[in-house]
């Protein structure tokens, strides 16, 4: 993609995520960055894009000695355990802790490395079986739990909605994850500060938005169809 069409789409989305978000007083655009060229990537930060979303740990190393070091990078995906000790020092957040052993591996290691790290929880809003995330009923035990865990700053929530033709099929789960994050927000939990709601990506952002996300991810809608692994 080029400088000019690159440019125009960020424009074009933070206007429209601007314009969705306006009630709840805005929202981020993390740049999902997956099998993107650094070069290109870099021109985003032209746009204004700020934060940087990996799905994949080895692809994150990979370029991040070619990235604008103004980016916040976000590891997304999923994370392995035995991952853990390669980016604890290397991103500003993990946004997909989905589970009991990560929680404490992320701990040990950050605790380790004399940092801290933010992390967000995420959630299986929509019950889907193939997809990672803590179900609603585990939901605030397990925030708490993390909340007492030394190294990791729990600092809100994502989550990743079912597919869907038309996004108002998923409002209704946005706006229970929206239920949530004010709920864990007002319980004052040790250690806990609901900051961000990470959901919404590029087919549903707006109606993520309009129900209260605090940062979309957007891949497709920035960047355009992905190309091949790189």
């Amino acid at each position: 993609m080029n400088r000019e069409a690159l440019l125009n789409n960020i424009r074009e989305w933070r206007e429209r995520i601007g314009e969705a978000s306006a009630r709840w007083g805005g929202a981020e655009i993390c740049a999902v960055s997956k099998t993107i060229d650094a070069e290109t990537i870099n021109m985003a930060r032209e746009g204004g894009i700020r934060i940087l979303g990996e799905n994949r740990v080895q692809e994150l190393l990979g370029k991040l000695d070619s990235l604008d070091p103004g980016f916040e990078m976000h590891l997304i995906g999923r994370l392995q355990t035995n991952k853990v000790k390669y980016i604890v020092d290397k991103v500003a957040m993990v946004q997909s802790l989905d589970r009991e052993e990560l929680a404490r591996e992320l701990s040990r290691r950050t605790v380790a490395a004399g940092v801290e790290l933010p992390v967000l929880v995420q959630v299986n809003i929509g019950r889907e079986a193939q997809k990672a995330g803590v179900a609603e009923e585990g939901l605030l035990p397990f925030v708490r739990l993390c909340g007492a865990l030394p190294g990791i700053r729990v600092q809100g929530l994502m989550a990743i909605m079912p597919a869907a033709d038309d996004p108002e099929a998923v409002r209704p789960l946005f706006r229970a994850m929206r239920g949530w994050f004010e709920r864990l927000r007002d319980a004052d939990i040790d250690g806990v500060e609901m900051r961000t709601l990470s959901m919404g990506m590029s087919d549903d952002c707006i109606v993520a938005a309009q129900e209260g996300a605090t940062m979309v991810r957007l891949g497709r809608a920035l960047f355009g169809a992905r190309p091949a692994k790189i």
